[in-house]
């Protein structure tokens, strides 16, 4: 009988899960530096925020699958706007966890991902992305939307399978750079549109009207959620 060679399956496995070598301070500096371009101008931001709306709806939808809600469908908008629809009860804490996750989401993954880059493990970091792009995908429902969820998930995974450690380390501390700190951005300007008498069915009101906590108070959160993870994981990136 023809014995069945396990090498292949074990070089995927040590090259998914293994470690890979910490970048040089200075390509740590300069992938910080290019998140930040790709953030702070308002021309740049236009375009780099539909990856942020794509984490942003994605934690929405998320929580609404561990809550136990039924996921109906997630959309992306050309004006970097998103909808997310779930069924389930409207009130109680299935809802509020679900309401809270789009604003957290971004940070929240940025953070996940300076831990795991912190481990080393640069290339996990990538397919567990590209996991995640692909069951988003299942649940988009317009064309858009599935052509930036398939376009940022086409270069997750064609970096993680084609390139060496260098360029996967550029790109992947670019990536977490950039959530972390275009996490930060939009609870500012969700805050420069209320005060303006904008966005009043924003995530922040409507935790406001199921909690009968001020909205106020929950845009506090978001705005320490990101700055801590902008805080916490700068810190792990940077080594200190």
């Amino acid at each position: 009988m023809a014995s069945i060679d396990f090498a292949p399956i074990g070089d995927l496995w040590d090259r998914v899960f293994g470690t890979q070598p910490a970048p040089d301070e200075w390509l740590v500096a300069v992938t910080a530096a290019l998140a930040l371009v790709a953030v702070v101008p308002r021309p740049l931001w236009r375009l780099s925020r539909n990856t942020i709306t794509i984490a942003h709806e994605g934690g929405h939808g998320l929580i609404a699958l561990v809550t136990g809600r039924r996921l109906d469908g997630i959309r992306l908008h050309s004006d970097t706007s998103g909808l997310t629809v779930s069924r389930g009860r409207p009130t109680g804490l299935g809802m509020i966890l679900t309401a809270a996750a789009g604003y957290t989401a971004p940070p929240l993954l940025g953070l996940g991902g300076a831990w795991l880059l912190a481990a080393h493990h640069i290339t996990l970091l990538l397919w567990l992305a590209t996991a995640l792009l692909i069951a988003m995908l299942v649940m988009i429902r317009n064309a858009y939307g599935a052509l930036t969820v398939v376009l940022t998930g086409a270069a997750f995974l064609l970096v993680s399978w084609l390139t060496g450690p260098a360029v996967q380390s550029a790109f992947a501390y670019t990536a977490v750079w950039f959530l972390l700190i275009g996490g930060v951005r939009p609870a500012f300007e969700l805050q420069s549109k209320r005060r303006h008498g904008g966005a009043g069915d924003s995530d922040a009101d409507q935790l406001g009207r199921l909690t009968h906590v001020p909205p106020a108070l929950w845009l506090f959160l978001f705005h320490a959620v990101s700055l801590c993870s902008l805080i916490g994981g700068g810190r792990w990136l940077l080594g200190l």
